[in-house]
């Protein structure tokens, strides 16, 4: 058949224009007739896909250098646009099934929310020198004020991301954050924190089941065992770790019957090296349990299903080189912390992509701002999804 080699490698869009430019009676027409219904039928198979990140160090570097710079010549001006440029970096860098993500956000936004929290922090500075009382009355405020400042962070962040020209969004309500947020920790108190991972579980699962891309909401179902297996499991590893340090660092109880006597150097030095042990070993544990279990039990109905690999040798091994790496260059090598850590989780992140991709309907409500988002981070309270 002539030339029909020629249409071997066509997208479908590119074979049905083809087959639209010729009559049904040409020597052709029959074999694109064929390869759009071969192209067709691939389409509607799942396709499993492994999330890529392109990033470089030595881009990110750039970046990151001239953003420090710029925020401290600018008094702290210029991190609204250090922050948008480095989303926008990492984000363009993030890719699934051939298509990358965008970071929608303009600077002047998280400029503004920035403002509001600076002043929202000045006045509770402000507070606490002149009334203790007063003080107390704000941090009952704050309290209060803590689930609308998680959904107003999550609302921004996932509005301001885009995939496929469709934008994600967050429907978390104030009523269910301040259980989920507020109360529950609260009450794992009389529990001495027994039902914390209870807890864990149902805030992870409240801010899973709010995200939506475009108008199609993830679907999560968790289980409370996997939580426990990761608090437990973090809290054996962390006496197991500090009972060797123990023994090995402190072998004279001595030195301990005497109050005005402070321990030795050594046990000082031990007791620092344990905590970073810890610190790595039981927390590579628990972000590989749980986010194994949450990926693979959050679906995107008819568009995609999720898994993680993780594995805790290699999460340790990543979290140690790059601690170690941290304090060698005096934090130099953040950026280079920071690309790792981007390409290994992706590399351990697994979608299955649905025929339903494609039908996907973009989500007409407005924009979020960024004052919950930034009042959040200044109060070191960023919520992050990993």
């Amino acid at each position: 058949m002539e030339n029909s080699g020629n249409y071997a490698g066509y997208s479908l869009d590119e074979l049905v224009n083809a087959r639209a430019n010729i009559s049904d009676d040409t020597e052709n027409a029959a074999y694109l007739d064929q390869l759009i219904a071969e192209k067709r039928a691939q389409q509607a198979q799942p396709k499993q896909v492994t999330m890529k990140f392109h990033g470089k160090t030595r881009e990110y570097y750039a970046i990151w250098i001239v953003n420090l710079l710029l925020s401290i010549v600018t008094l702290g001006i210029y991190s609204a646009w250090a922050k948008v440029r480095t989303q926008r970096y990492f984000f363009a860098n993030t890719e699934i099934d051939n298509h990358r993500f965008t970071y929608l956000a303009e600077p002047l936004q998280i400029l503004k929310g920035r403002i509001i929290a600076l002043v929202v922090f000045g006045g509770f500075f402000l507070l606490s020198t002149l009334s203790p009382l007063m003080a107390g009355i704000f941090m009952l405020f704050w309290l209060a004020a803590v689930p609308w400042l998680v959904c107003k962070s999550v609302q921004f962040n996932m509005r301001m991301t885009g995939y496929r020209n469709i934008r994600f969004n967050f429907h978390g309500q104030y009523l269910r954050a301040l259980v989920v947020f507020v109360i529950y920790p609260i009450l794992s108190l009389f529990t001495l924190y027994l039902t914390m991972p209870m807890a864990l579980k149902t805030i992870d699962e409240f801010l899973c089941k709010n995200i939506s891309y475009g108008d199609k909401r993830i679907n999560t179902n968790l289980s409370y065992g996997s939580y426990y297996k990761a608090a437990f499991g973090s809290f054996i590893i962390a006496v197991i770790i500090f009972g060797l340090g123990f023994t090995i660092f402190a072998p004279d109880m001595s030195q301990f019957a005497d109050p005005e006597q402070a321990p030795g150097l050594m046990f000082q030095l031990g007791l620092m090296a344990a905590y970073l042990v810890v610190f790595i070993i039981a927390g590579s544990f628990y972000t590989k349990v749980v986010r194994n279990h949450m990926f693979a039990n959050s679906q995107l109905e008819d568009i995609a299903n999720f898994n993680s690999s993780v594995g805790l040798g290699s999460l340790v091994a990543l979290r140690t080189t790059n601690l170690l790496a941290l304090i060698c260059t005096l934090g130099l090598a953040f950026p280079w912390i920071k690309i790792r850590n981007s390409r290994y989780f992706c590399q351990h992140t697994q979608i299955q992509v649905l025929p339903g991709a494609d039908s996907v309907v973009a989500d007409q409500a407005q924009g979020a701002n960024a004052i919950g988002d930034e009042v959040s981070e200044i109060f070191d309270m960023d919520i992050a999804i990993t």
